[in-house]
């Protein structure tokens, strides 16, 4: 099915923007132009792909064409070249946010031709996005790769499991075992955080079920620690100061928990993306901790 390139804009500029207003005057039209080529762009699929509201948003296939829109214009960006009065293309992706809060920034910041579109998941749930087409790339957890994909590894961001020393002094007093670690309040991320699960698995060998804060912020999770809400497994890069200084310790020095992350990439955007894949590596080697267990 041929679509037309000026629909598929005027559906990514308003599924971007948040209104069919705001992408006529990205675009330079008539609002009455831009609904009218998402109209007949509907009429030619067969299918709703906005959701009036404030802000306007996409249906699954709405959202679909409109990345596949952005993504034709980052290939034609890349073979051709981005002029001066031309918008740079527009790339989204999938990322956790403990990769965002601690390393990720800088590599994003090395391709200044480049818009980024961050959505933010879970490491072990990253991948899905680009399973159901709605990112170009992602930063995942997961060793397989999508299909239609390419995978790199980056290294492993290393957690501690972390508590304020009075924290510490009120709940694990006679020492981290499974009996005080199953009554000591921790932190989750939301409920599709399983680092903390993990840790205690790796740590008691039982699945144990402790009250549990949700808080899905990563410097809140630090900030909720060091005042003594519960303990989480923290970012390393995060606390590093924070344990130097005392205001953080380890439930047990000796047990880290090392996640292994992974750069995929769809194979057909991977030329147009190489410079942003190198970015990403390099960071990754500098922050990561390479070949960990």
């Amino acid at each position: 099915m041929q679509l037309d390139s000026a629909q598929l804009t005027a559906l990514a500029s308003i599924l971007r923007l948040g209104s069919f207003d705001a992408a006529a005057a990205a675009l330079g039209v008539t609002p009455s132009a831009i609904s009218q080529r998402v109209k007949a762009l509907e009429d030619r699929v067969g299918t709703t792909l906005v959701l009036r509201g404030q802000p306007c948003t996409g249906t699954p296939t709405g959202q679909r064409l409109a990345k596949h829109a952005e993504d034709v214009a980052l290939l034609e960006a890349q073979a051709l070249g981005v002029s001066g009065n031309t918008s740079p293309p527009r790339l989204r992706l999938a990322v956790p946010a403990d990769v965002l809060a601690t390393w990720l920034i800088p590599a994003l910041a090395q391709i200044p031709e480049m818009l980024f579109d961050l959505v933010i998941d879970d490491q072990d749930t990253s991948a899905d996005w680009l399973r159901r087409g709605e990112v170009s790339a992602a930063v995942t957890g997961q060793a397989r790769a999508a299909p239609g994909c390419d995978l790199r590894p980056l290294g492993a961001l290393r957690y501690h499991p972390t508590a304020s020393p009075a924290y510490m002094k009120k709940w694990f007093a006679q020492g981290v075992t499974t009996e005080t670690l199953g009554q000591a309040p921790m932190l989750t991320f939301n409920r599709k955080d399983q680092l903390q699960g993990r840790w205690l698995m790796q740590k008691t060998r039982q699945r144990l079920t402790p009250p549990s804060h949700h808080l899905p912020s990563s410097h809140g999770f630090v900030a909720a620690a060091r005042e003594g809400l519960g303990w989480g497994m923290n970012p390393a890069p995060l606390v590093a100061e924070d344990m130097e200084k005392g205001r953080l310790v380890s439930l047990d020095d000796a047990l880290p928990l090392d996640v292994p992350l992974y750069w995929q990439v769809a194979r057909i955007m991977a030329p147009a993306l190489a410079p942003l894949t190198a970015a990403i590596r390099a960071a990754a080697r500098e922050a990561l901790v390479q070949g960990a267990r």
